[in-house]
């Protein structure tokens, strides 16, 4: 005797590769389906629907292929509210609680849908009435809000749990709704199709991201910067100032190392001790960067060193003489650190999210830890873009499951001149 359930697939599902990833899911984990209707789209800017009836063998079977489905943006057929359970202490979760996608993701709550907040992977779904939300705002002494206050639904980080928050639980009342690769071909993200590879044109390709990051200023939006070392050992330093002095960089998230050697070339024309532009290798040139960092620590911080005149060029200055927001998150390798540097692991990751949440579009530039630590807060439906020499960072980025994303394999020393001068020229 086998027991079944019916799902629904909408959207761009053959395209975007929802269709046939669902009916290989269904297959692998042992069980059958049926297509009940399919109505496919016929025009571009038409989505298709299918009804399935999902069987296996037991309810834990089908239970395992719903949650493999679930995460793929199939949804039940008949939709109930979203089980609810309080965190029994702070930092404690329920057993069995709904750990998220970075996709959009719809909580059914009093028969109705509530857009989940600040959407991001590998957190909790709080679920709050209009009651306890005013009861909230009173005793932080905000006083009481409008006694129309909708409910609301928003992630939370297993660390910020308080005992009580009512959890999502289980895959009951949550729908999830992975954003359709771009159809047409008319920007970098249409153009890429989510791809990574080494052999497209990158001149082209860079013109397109270019008119991207054109396309979000207009809007409005923010562009953040994932930086690593390797934007200044290359050289490509002066155009990543230049960016950030002209605009088209908003914020910059980095570690360390990058700003220490950002600072080394503006003091002493090095990085890690080796001239960027004839590569040579100064006398004593291994002791520039903990002498930068000694600078800077003898100031008090990095913006005090800019005040004081110490400090006259780099990524770095040019944050601070335009008021660009930084975050520097440090790691256990670290020299110094420099005063600015974030230490506490909690306090950096938490200070990463704000600005994640802010961001419209990321630049992830040669540099995959910490960009994995921002690729973790951003929903899939921001646009990304990750350059790196190594193949295997730009795949293991893009595949954490943004469908708006370029991954470009080249030297990052190019890119950045390149994208600077197209944006120039626009």
């Amino acid at each position: 005797m086998t027991v079944s359930r019916e799902v629904v697939l909408e959207g761009h599902i053959i395209d975007s590769g929802m269709m046939e990833s669902s009916f290989g899911t269904i297959m692998d984990l042992g069980g059958s389906f049926t297509v009940e209707e399919f109505d496919i789209g016929r025009r571009k800017d038409e989505e298709s629907y299918a009804r399935l009836l999902v069987e296996a063998e037991d309810e834990a079977a089908l239970q395992s292929i719903l949650h493999e489905l679930h995460q793929h943006g199939a949804n039940p057929a008949d939709p109930k509210d979203a089980k609810l359970q309080p965190a029994p202490a702070d930092q404690v979760v329920p057993k069995g609680f709904y750990s998220t996608t970075n996709h959009p993701t719809y909580i059914r709550y009093d028969d109705e849908w509530l857009e989940v907040e600040h959407m991001e992977m590998d957190c909790a779904v709080v679920v709050e009435d209009g009651a306890e939300q005013r009861s909230a705002d009173r005793s932080s002494g905000q006083g009481p809000r409008d006694d129309g206050a909708e409910p609301r639904a928003y992630t939370k980080v297993l660390n910020a749990v308080e005992e009580g928050d009512r959890i999502v639980t289980g895959e009951t009342g949550i729908r999830v709704d992975p954003p359709s690769r771009p159809r047409d071909s008319g920007g970098a993200f249409g153009f890429m199709q989510g791809g990574v590879s080494a052999e497209r044109p990158s001149e082209s390709t860079i013109q397109k991201i270019a008119g991207a990051i054109e396309e979000t200023k207009r809007d409005g939006g923010k562009v953040l910067a994932v930086c690593g070392p390797a934007l200044i050992h290359s050289g490509a330093r002066e155009d990543m100032a230049h960016l950030v002095r002209e605009g088209y960089v908003d914020m910059l998230s980095a570690g360390n190392g990058f700003a220490v050697h950002d600072i080394e070339r503006d003091l002493y024309g090095t990085s890690l001790g080796v001239d960027t532009e004839t590569l040579d290798h100064a006398r004593h040139g291994h002791k520039h960067h903990i002498y930068a960092i000694s600078e800077v620590i003898r100031e008090g911080s990095i913006e005090a060193a800019v005040e004081s005149g110490t400090i006259e060029s780099g990524v770095m200055y040019e944050c601070i003489e335009n008021d660009r927001p930084f975050v520097l998150a440090g790691s256990i390798r670290d020299d110094g650190p420099l005063p600015d540097t974030i230490t506490d692991a909690v306090e950096a990751q938490n200070a990463i999210r704000e600005q994640a949440h802010e961001a419209d579009m990321v630049l992830m530039l040669s540099t995959l830890l910490h960009s994995v630590a921002v690729g973790n807060c951003l929903p899939s439906t921001t646009r990304v873009v990750c350059v790196d020499i190594n193949p295997s960072t730009v795949t293991q980025l893009l595949d954490r499951g943004s469908a708006q994303a370029v991954g470009m394999v080249t030297d990052i020393g190019t890119f950045v001149p390149m994208l600077a001068e197209q944006l120039d020229g626009e």
